[in-house]
């Protein structure tokens, strides 16, 4: 669940007045600096709650104690009227408008009969000489910081000598230039998956995540149908259909961020947070890797025995609402996942991440005997293990729960029954859903991501209605790898699709989409259905109709109709007298 206040060593989205998004963490007893807009300490956001606008002040508040002030919703939106908007047409028909107790002129174009056309400020001059407050006193003002830019506004606002001569929309996009660069304030946002694909697409480098857009994101989640499955008895005896999904990622974990937090197995838990609020992640211990040192501190079953060293329990893997991660590497790019509290190479204990992802390469999935980490160590008897060092002994153990853990993944991977296959990678499609589509069940939902459409197109092609039937009629099917490099038999109603939202704006009288976007990859996603093909013949009959007999023919359908109209007359009858 994700949290509703401020979390110590937690990210989040900071909206400042620009428009433009930082994502910040939020260390205890640090200062969060936010550039020309000022800093603060960040103790005093820890434990506030999110969708807050906040004021920067430059003395902390005696009754507060805090250097952050809530703006209420009627200072925020203080500018917004509460009557109907006015169109075009009932805007010229003011002539002026008073703003900051002065008349704006409202310059028209008028035709032969004098009647208003268009209201326009062209006969305005910008000149540098109307500002006359200098960058000094500017400076000076900002320095004094009295108002968090308020006051400053107004004064700017006030030296302007044209100001007067400026149109209400002229005026309007002025004042919210100056506030936008000199009011102090930003709004707090949970991180969340669509506040970090937007952050990273926008702000950041979008190659890093295939340039996905939000609404992409959610069409990938739609398809693949990743949703919770709640735990029942016997999840263990017969795993299939419990919610286990496979991916294949190269978005540096933005997937399988996304599929997390459907599974809502994202963000650490109240609980585990409140018993550890000030001790970072990355401090604490692995589930599967023990320091040397604790070795000796780990309790023993009995008391009484001091000289027992009991062996540590592996790592629990989850059996519902688990994701089974194929990477091409020694350790998968998830890279950001730390914002979201989990780091891959040392996970903490408390996520819920540890034991709900699953990891693996391509040479433990396809061949795990030519992968050392998949080989067993030799077991060390009990009275050798007692003669080693703590550390020798630690890394014995260690090792192990490697070992261990390693093996159930593999073997969970290869004996297949997953729920949807979810891609989203740069190495050949075709090869790819080879070797994981059988790993399926039936039923299960396949989507497949590219920033391009010719390579969905190809593999639309593999799986289209007319390979399949090639595939059929084909004897030496098995000898035509060209043809065939995929079993187009095994998905149903292969679809190439697409998505984008655009951007309005949305003001009286002036609601149309926005002219400027963003370019890129266009975003197209593949979808299907993994079917199981029926195993031998098949043979389809109808339903043959049978020939009406003539009434009073006994050996006709028509005769054996008519005798039991003629019974069930007879027994009415018989009940009536």
């Amino acid at each position: 669940m994700q949290p509703k206040t401020v979390r110590p060593n937690s990210y989040v989205g900071l909206r400042l007045p620009s428009g433009s998004l930082t994502i910040q963490e939020i260390k205890p007893n640090t200062t969060i600096s936010l550039g020309k807009y000022g800093s603060f300490q960040s103790n005093f956001l820890i434990g506030r709650p999110f969708h807050y606008t906040y004021e920067i002040l430059d003395q902390i508040d005696e009754k507060t104690g805090s250097g952050l002030r809530i703006i209420p919703p009627s200072e925020l939106y203080a500018g917004i009227d509460d009557e109907e908007a006015q169109t075009p047409a009932d805007l010229e028909e003011d002539e002026t408008q008073a703003v900051n107790g002065r008349e704006c002129a409202q310059f028209e174009i008028v035709d032969q009969k004098g009647e208003v056309l268009v209201r326009t400020n062209r006969n305005i001059v910008d000149d540098a000489r109307s500002q006359t407050m200098t960058m000094e006193e500017i400076e000076m003002l900002k320095a004094e910081g009295k108002g968090s830019g308020k006051n400053l506004i107004a004064k700017i606002l006030d030296s302007h000598s044209a100001l007067d001569q400026k149109t209400a929309f002229a005026l309007a996009k002025y004042t919210l230039r100056k506030t936008k660069k000199y009011h102090r304030r930003f709004t707090v946002y949970p991180l969340d998956v669509p506040l970090l694909a937007n952050w990273m697409l926008n702000d950041k480098e979008a190659s890093k995540i295939m340039e996905i857009r939000e609404e992409t994101l959610a069409l990938v989640g739609s398809w693949s149908n990743v949703h919770f499955t709640p735990s029942q008895p016997g999840d263990d005896l017969n795993p299939t259909g419990r919610g286990h999904w496979l991916m294949v990622d190269d978005t540096g974990g933005l997937l399988v961020a996304a599929a997390a937090e459907k599974l809502g197995i994202l963000h650490i838990p109240e609980q585990s947070q409140s018993q550890h609020p000030t001790e970072s992640h990355e401090k604490q211990p692995t589930p599967f890797e023990l320091h040397p040192d604790e070795e000796e501190s780990l309790p023993a079953p009995h008391p009484t025995n001091p000289t027992t060293h009991p062996r540590p329990k592996p790592s629990s893997l989850a059996t519902t609402n688990s994701i089974t991660l194929l990477h091409s590497s020694s350790q998968p790019n998830l890279s950001l996942l730390h914002y979201f509290s989990f780091d891959a190479a040392t996970p903490s204990p408390s996520h819920p991440l540890t034991s709900h992802l699953h990891t693996l390469s391509w040479l433990q999935l396809l061949h795990p005997a030519h992968d050392n980490s998949c080989q067993e160590p030799a077991l060390v008897p009990q009275e050798t293990l007692q003669s080693w060092k703590s550390s020798k002994r630690g890394n014995y153990h260690r090792k192990r729960r490697r070992w261990e853990r390693t093996r159930q993944i593999v073997e969970d991977a290869r004996g297949g029954g997953f729920d949807g296959l979810v891609v989203a990678c740069f190495v050949k499609l075709a090869d790819v859903l080879g070797h994981l589509v059988p790993l399926l069940r039936g039923g299960a939902q396949v989507v497949v991501y590219s920033p391009s459409i010719e390579p969905l197109v190809e593999l639309a092609d593999l799986y289209s209605t007319a390979r399949r039937v090639a595939y059929l009629n084909d004897p030496e099917r098995e000898n035509h790898g060209e043809d065939f490099p995929v079993d187009p038999t095994l998905l149903l109603a292969p679809t190439v699709q697409t998505v984008r939202a655009r951007p309005w704006q949305v003001l009286p009288g002036r609601t149309h989409p926005m002219m400027m976007g963003r370019g890129g990859g266009e975003n197209y996603v593949f979808t299907a259905t993994r079917v199981v093909p029926a195993e031998g013949g098949v043979e389809a009959r109808g339903i043959t109709k049978r020939r009406k007999g003539k009434v009073g023919e006994g050996g006709g359908l028509g005769g054996r109709k008519e005798d039991g109209k003629q019974q069930r007359l007879h027994e009415d009858e018989a009940d009536t007298m």
